[in-house]
C-alpha cells in the first residue's frame, strides 16, 4: 500500500463509495467505524468524536474529502476540513457520487471547501465519467479512480505560513 491518508466522508449517504475505494488497495485509510462504533464514540459528546478524529488524523500524510452528493452540509466534514488545514496536511477533493452504492449513483454535490472557515483553494479530482448517451458509467468511473487515486493523493495543498 502506498501512504496512509484520513478519509472525511458523509458516513451515512457514501459508506459503501467509501468501503470501494478503501478495496482498492491503493492508500490506506483509518478504520471504516461500523455503525454501532460511531454511535458509541457520538454518545460520549462532541469532545469524543474531536477525539477520535485529531487521533485518526495524527499521523496520515494527507486528508482526502471524498465528496458526494451531501457531503458539503455534514458539520463533522467541515470541521476534518478545518483541522487539517490548520495542522498544514495536504489536503484535496475526490468526487464519488459516480460510484455505484448499492446499485445507484447519485447527483454532484457542492465543494465540501466552500464551507469552511479560512481554507484557501484546494483541489477537487472528478473521476465520473459518463457513457455515450451521458449516464454515469460507474464501472468506468471506478477504474479512472483506481488507476489515479495514488496519483491524485499527492496533489494535495497545504495552509502556507507567511
Amino acid at each position: 500500500m502506498a501512504k496512509s491518508v484520513f478519509y472525511s466522508f458523509h458516513y451515512e449517504q457514501d459508506v459503501h463509495r467509501v468501503q470501494l475505494i478503501r478495496n482498492m488497495n491503493a492508500l490506506a485509510g483509518q478504520p471504516l467505524l461500523n455503525p454501532q462504533e460511531w454511535e458509541q464514540i457520538r454518545r460520549g459528546g462532541e469532545q469524543a468524536i474531536k477525539n477520535w478524529i485529531h487521533n485518526q488524523m495524527a499521523y496520515k500524510k494527507a486528508v482526502i474529502v471524498l465528496i458526494g452528493k451531501y457531503t458539503a452540509s455534514r458539520p463533522w466534514v467541515t470541521y476534518e476540513i478545518e483541522k487539517a488545514w490548520a495542522d498544514k496536511k495536504p489536503l484535496l477533493g475526490i468526487r464519488i457520487h459516480g460510484l455505484s452504492s448499492l446499485g445507484s449513483v447519485d447527483g454532484a454535490g457542492s465543494d465540501p471547501f466552500a464551507k469552511a472557515d479560512g481554507v484557501g483553494s484546494v483541489p477537487i479530482f472528478d473521476p465520473t465519467t459518463r457513457d455515450w448517451s451521458g449516464k454515469i458509467d460507474s464501472k468506468a468511473t471506478y477504474n479512472k479512480l483506481l488507476d489515479n487515486l495514488e496519483t491524485w493523493s499527492s496533489q494535495g495543498v497545504t495552509k502556507r505560513s507567511w
